[in-house]
């Protein structure tokens, strides 16, 4: 059993749950304190953030950075779900259309936009999830959510029959919903539209590059320090300043981000701090 802390960038595979990537997780390195940032669905693959141990405390930081995905919509059809995972039905014809209509089509979608969530959302709606509701055959009508979707790109566009595959490049901000992206560009060309494939390549400064796949054998942790490096600036403290941290004190010190890494003399993540005041106070102390 391990207890030491630290990250795991995995490369999810399509197919399985990210609370089941969680689970084979513990059993390779022998804990039960793993969680994710970022859930993923069965079907999309791509980079999933996972922390172990005290590491755990920084996943809810880790979870708000912007997204970067990969994703193949069809023009032609429907589904209650926003994607293949769901009853697909043919729409219309979607077979004339060209990629410049499809790239204007998409203008919409681009910069600070409202956004509906896809209705299979974890959103909950009276204290039960919306894809709960819908899952009982409940029509559940959520509410638009400001996302800022920064880069939508067309990459390829597919024709095969009466339908268009279109794939895109998707950079976006926490909580936005790529299947609804896909909805709505069906929506917009009066087509219907759903996602068919989804693989996030980027959250914040974590990328696929770091990635390993699940194996047999228990990966290699990225240190907690390494990943504030990734993810918020640092500020390196002296002696004195470090042990005023390991007890939950505010500091005399300026600190650039909300939050801002504190590492100790000897490079060790201590805590997450924010600006108050004149100073710094304390947002999670790992030590």
């Amino acid at each position: 059993m391990t207890d030491a802390s630290g990250m795991v960038i995995v490369d999810k595979p399509s197919g399985i749950t990210s609370h089941q990537v969680v689970g084979r997780l513990r059993r390779l390195l022998g804990t039960r304190k793993i969680g994710h940032a970022g859930t993923l669905d069965p079907m999309a693959t791509g980079v999933l953030i996972l922390g172990v141990n005290r590491a755990t405390r920084l996943l809810g930081h880790l979870a708000l950075h912007d997204k970067r995905y990969v994703a193949t919509v069809r023009l032609g059809e429907s589904s209650p779900t926003d994607d293949a995972d769901g009853d697909v039905v043919p729409v219309a014809d979607a077979s004339h259309l060209t990629r410049q209509e499809i790239d204007a089509a998409l203008g919409a979608q681009r910069g600070d936009v409202l956004q509906i969530p896809s209705s299979v959302s974890a959103i909950k709606v009276d204290g039960v999830r919306s894809y709960s509701r819908v899952r009982k055959g409940e029509t559940v009508e959520l509410k638009a959510r400001p996302v800022t979707i920064s880069a939508l790109d067309v990459l390829s566009v597919r024709p095969g029959g009466a339908t268009v595959d279109v794939e895109l490049d998707v950079e976006c901000s926490s909580g936005t919903y790529v299947r609804a992206i896909a909805r709505d560009l069906g929506a917009a060309l009066g087509v219907g539209g759903h996602l068919t494939a989804l693989r996030r390549t980027r959250i914040g400064g974590y990328s696929l590059d770091d990635a390993v796949a699940l194996g047999d054998e228990a990966p290699s942790l990225m240190s907690m320090a390494e990943a504030a490096r990734r993810s918020f600036p640092v500020v390196h403290l002296t002696a004195d300043q470090a042990r005023d941290v390991t007890f939950g004190r505010p500091l005399a010190l300026d600190v650039p981000g909300r939050p801002t890494g504190l590492l100790s003399p000897g490079g060790e993540l201590l805590a997450l701090y924010e600006p108050s005041g004149s100073g710094a106070r304390p947002v999670a102390v790992f030590v």
